[in-house]
C-alpha cells in the first residue's frame, strides 16, 4: 500500500514510516525544517524493508501543514512521484504549553493551526484521491491530553477537535470505501519524550501504569496499531483506539 505520513522525521512519526517499510509499504512522509533528520528517516526506513526483503519507495517532503497552499502543492508532488496515495497518517504536531491565564494569542493559534488546521487540509487534499480509489484508511495520531491536561488547554482542544473530525470522516466516507480512525498513544519512549517530558510525570507513569515494571511505550508497538487499522479487510470506522498501557492521565 502507499502512505503519506506527517510529522515522519522523528519520534512516532518516524517509527511509523519505519514500520511501514518494513511491511513492504510504500512511504512518502512530511516534515518541517530538519532535512537531516527526514533523511536519516528515508534510510533506515529503507533498510528496514530491505532486511525484510522488500524494495519500496520512500521520499520525504517538506512540509508546514497548517499552510493549506503548501499542503496542496506537496500533495500534487507526492501523487505525481508515487501511483497513488491509499493510507494518510495525521502525525504532526506542535506544543506550547502555558495557564490559560497566560496563554497568548499566538500560542493559541499556532498549536490549534498545527494539530487540527493541518489534519483537516491535508485530509481534504487527499480525499479525491481516495473516492476515486474507492479505498482509504485516515488515522489521526491524538493524545491522552484530548480529555484535558493541565497547561494545554491548546493542545487539547486541538486533539479533542481531531476526534470530531475524525469522526465526521468516518460518516461522510464510509460507504466510498475509505475508514478513519483516531490512535490515542500514552508514554512512548521518543527522543521527545526524553528531552522533554518531565521527571515526575515519568516517575508516575512507571509507578502506575498497570504494565510489566510500568514501562513506557515502544513506537513500533504503536506503529502496529497504525499498520493493523490501516488493512483492507478492516471493519473499524469512527472509533478511538487507546495504546496506552491501560493508563489515562490525571494531571
Amino acid at each position: 500500500m502507499y502512505y503519506f505520513v506527517t510529522g515522519g522525521s522523528r519520534g512516532i512519526g518516524a517509527g511509523i514510516v519505519e514500520y511501514a517499510a518494513r511491511r513492504g509499504h510504500h512511504v512518502a512522509f512530511t516534515y518541517v525544517a530538519n532535512a537531516e533528520a527526514a533523511e536519516r528517516t528515508v534510510a533506515t526506513a529503507k533498510a528496514a524493508a530491505s532486511e525484510a526483503g522488500h524494495e519500496v519507495q520512500v521520499r520525504a517532503y517538506q512540509l508546514d501543514v497548517k499552510d493549506p497552499v503548501a499542503v496542496e502543492a506537496v500533495a500534487d508532488e507526492v501523487l505525481e512521484d508515487f501511483e497513488t496515495m491509499e493510507v494518510i497518517v495525521n502525525c504532526a504536531g506542535v506544543n506550547r504549553d502555558n495557564l490559560v491565564v497566560s496563554m497568548s494569542n499566538e500560542e493559541w493559534r499556532e498549536v490549534l493551526a498545527t494539530n487540527l488546521d493541518g489534519p483537516f487540509y491535508v485530509c481534504r487534499q487527499f480525499l479525491n484521491e481516495l473516492m476515486a480509489n474507492r479505498f482509504g484508511r485516515i488515522i489521526n495520531i491524538s493524545s491522552i491530553q484530548h480529555e484535558g491536561g493541565t497547561g494545554q488547554a491548546n493542545y487539547a482542544a486541538a486533539k479533542a477537535g481531531l476526534h470530531g473530525l475524525t469522526k465526521t470522516l468516518a460518516k461522510e466516507y464510509g460507504r466510498r470505501g475509505i475508514t478513519a480512525n483516531v490512535v490515542v498513544p500514552g508514554f512512548f519512549d521518543t527522543d521527545m519524550t526524553r528531552e522533554t517530558m518531565p521527571q515526575v510525570n515519568k516517575d508516575y507513569w512507571k509507578q502506575y501504569c498497570p504494565m510489566p515494571k510500568g514501562r513506557m511505550g515502544k513506537v513500533e508497538e504503536l506503529a502496529a496499531v497504525v499498520d493493523f487499522l490501516a488493512q483492507r479487510d478492516s471493519f473499524i470506522n469512527g472509533e478511538v483506539i487507546n495504546v496506552t498501557g491501560g493508563l489515562g492521565w490525571t494531571y
